[in-house]
Formats: C-alpha cells, structure tokens, sequence
C-alpha cells in the first residue's frame, strides 16, 4: 500500500511539498502552542510564525537551497521577534532533508553548516544567558542531524537505483547471451542438416539414375545401385536421427546419438561418390594425428559438401582430395575439373547464383556452412575457380599443441 502512495506523490512534487508543509506543521503546533502558553505569550502568535516558517516548504522540490535559505532567515527572525526559549525550527530541518536528498553531499553539508552558524549566532545573541545555552548549541546538533538522516536517505536511494541497474543488465546479458547461444546452435543444426539430407539425396538421385539407367540392359548393375540406394538411405536416416536428436533436452542423457562422422570415415564417403558416377582421387601428405572431435567433424563435412557440389554442378567432372598433415595445421583441398563453378558461389561467401544460373544453380547455404564450419574450428576457408578450369576448395584448420600422433584416417 506504502509504494502505491509513494509512486502517486512522486508523480506529483506539489502536492507532496503541500503534504510536507502541513505534516511541518500539525507536528510542531501542539508543542510550539505548548511552549507559548509556557513563556506566558500569545499562543496565536506562535503559531502564525510557525505557519509563516512552513510557507517556504511549497517550494522545496524545485529549489531546494533556496527554501532552506529562506527558512534559515525566518528562523532568525524569528529569534529576534520572539527571544524565548522554544523548540528548535523545525522547517529548517526538513529544509535541509530535502537539500540532502535532492543534491550532493557537499552541497547539503556546506547548507547544513551555514544554517547552524547562522541559527547558533541569532541564537546567543537573542538569548546570551548560560541557561540558554545547551539549547542555542543544541541547534548545530539539529541542523547536523536533518543533514545527516538525508544524506544517509540519498546513498541508500543510490545504492539501490545501482542495484538495480546492474540486476537489469545482468538480466539483458543473460537474454542476450541466451539469444546468441540458440542462434548459434539453430545455425548448427541447419548446417548438419543441409550437409546430410544435401549429401545423402545427390547420391541417392545419381545412383537412383544409374539404376534406371541400367534396369533393362544391365540387371545386376541395376540391382547392385538399388542396394547402394538402401544403404545410403540408410544413412542418412541415420544422420538424421543424430541431428534431431540435438533438438532434445540436454539433460535427456538416455537419448539415443549416433557418433559424428569424421576422417576415418573418408574412404567410404569417397567410395559412395565413386559409385555414383563422380571419380574422386585421395592424397595424403605428412603424418596423420589425432584430430580433436571439432576439427576432424568440420573436415569430414567441408569433403562432404564440396564433393556434393562438384557431383551436382560440375557436369562429367572428376575431382581429387589432399589432406597435408602439418605441424600445427590440417590443409586439406578438394578440386574437380569440372566446365562451369556456376551454382557453387564465386564470392568470399560463396553466394548463390544469379537468376539464369540454370537447373543445376544452388542456394548457396553449403558454401555459406563450410565458411562457418571452418571459422567455428578457428580455421579459414578459401572457395573459387581453378585457372583452367573447375572448382577448388582449399581449408585450413588448426591443430592443437602436442597433438599425439596417431592414426585418424585409414
């Protein structure tokens, strides 16, 4: 109920001086009326005084300084009018509150010192006698105080606008992050699922191909292509499963997973496209290591892709793969000496083909995923056409230090 009041008189600074001024004065009437029946003097009096004293507080939210000033004056003149022992301005502390809450601490200390230098001096000078004078000193002790309780109110109204401040970016650091990371892994799975289903059905449309191809004049080739069809098939919903398998909660550990393909896999990946109609020539140089599980994966895919790109756009082509095993890096090439690179993306980003390009122009997504793969591995990646002729992919990944070095490809 508290914040609800709160929030209607902040949106409302006249009305909550108004409130200031009026709860200033019904506070103080009854012991200022106290004090003047006391002192024998007219009660009526004290209280347009003090009514006169709380006038300035109207203005408290807009000039803070300037209402503590003027009630500093009608206090001392009030001193001068009324030299009776009385209780101590009390305008003049919720004056300087509202300096300490609405300013710096340095302003709102050097008001504070100035009102009771000024109060204390009206003070012993109205009423110079010694019994006066615990109550004359007691004026620099309320004056310090409504400093103090308002500067004390100020740093906890900071530190919790700070508080909050941190917990709000906090809180956009983590949506943000959050954003990033299921960004990130959409792309992953885009990408594994473009290389499987892009890989497995060129394969399956060639062999399928070769099959009718042959259906009358050559049964047993014929027959033979439809079960290399069933067992890429097969694959790939294989492939398929392990990637939807991604989209399960993480904390689903009875999930089946297939393994992710890598170089030791290279030979049948080559002998699949041998098979349906595109000849591919593997060199290798240097020691083969052992791959980390990123780098041997984005190998694995980038041959992938670039083959299935070289089989669906190159025409009768043949190509050839190099993996060079290096100190430190992985170079592996995959090139084909096919007639035209259109449908396979010239650019730095492998953009698609242009309108025109023909039936076998592409969308220029696996370009675009070998970039990623090759930038994800910390690795770069290098796509256009040969001199004479064809395409050529050139990638390099790096290898970590010390990598052990043990056979990764047959």
């Amino acid at each position: 109920m508290a914040d609800p009041i709160r929030q209607w008189l902040r949106a409302r600074p006249l009305m909550t001086d108004l409130a200031v001024a009026l709860v200033c004065f019904v506070l103080v009437a009854p012991v200022t009326a106290a004090t003047a029946y006391h002192q024998n003097a007219s009660i009526p009096v004290y209280l347009v005084l003090l009514a006169i004293s709380c006038v300035p507080l109207l203005a408290r939210s807009r000039w803070p300084v300037q209402v503590a000033s003027a009630t500093v004056l009608i206090g001392v003149v009030e001193f001068v009018l009324v030299p009776v022992n009385g209780p101590p301005p009390a305008a003049v502390g919720f004056a300087l509150f509202a300096v300490a809450t609405r300013t710096d601490r340095r302003t709102a200390w050097r008001s504070g010192a100035c009102a009771a230098v000024a109060l204390t001096t009206a003070g012993l000078f109205t009423r110079p006698g010694v019994e006066d004078l615990p109550q004359n000193l007691g004026l620099i002790a309320w004056t310090c105080l409504s400093v103090a309780v308002g500067d004390a109110v100020r740093s906890r109204r900071e530190l919790l606008a700070s508080a909050m401040e941190r917990a709000e970016r906090a809180e956009r650091t983590r949506e943000e992050e959050a954003r990033r990371r299921v960004t990130e892994e959409r792309m992953r799975i885009a990408r594994e699922l473009h290389d499987v289903v892009a890989h497995h059905i060129t394969l399956v449309n060639a062999q399928a191909g070769v099959a009718h191809h042959l259906m009358r004049t050559d049964p047993e080739h014929a027959y033979q292509a439809l079960e290399r069809i069933r067992d890429t098939s097969r694959a790939a919903l294989d492939e398929l499963r392990a990637t939807v398998g991604l989209l399960r909660n993480s904390g689903e550990q009875s999930a089946p997973r297939e393994p992710a393909p890598g170089l030791a896999g290279l030979d049948d990946l080559l002998e699949a496209f041998r098979h349906s109609g595109l000849p591919v020539r593997l060199e290798r140089a240097g020691t083969p290591v052992e791959l980390p599980p990123i780098t041997d994966l984005t190998a694995y895919r980038i041959i992938q892709e670039a083959l299935t790109n070289s089989h669906k756009h190159a025409g009768p082509a043949s190509a050839r793969v190099r993996l060079e095993f290096g100190a430190d890096t992985l170079r592996l090439t995959v090139e084909d000496d096919g007639r035209s690179p259109v449908g396979r993306g010239t650019g730095p980003l492998g953009a698609a083909a242009g309108p025109g390009a023909g039936p076998g122009a592409g969308t220029g997504h696996g370009m675009i995923g070998m970039h990623e793969r090759a930038r994800a591995a910390g690795g770069t990646l290098a796509a256009g056409p040969r001199p004479g002729g064809g395409f050529r992919i050139h990638a390099e990944l790096p290898l970590p230090a010390g990598t052990g070095r043990k056979g990764c490809c047959p």
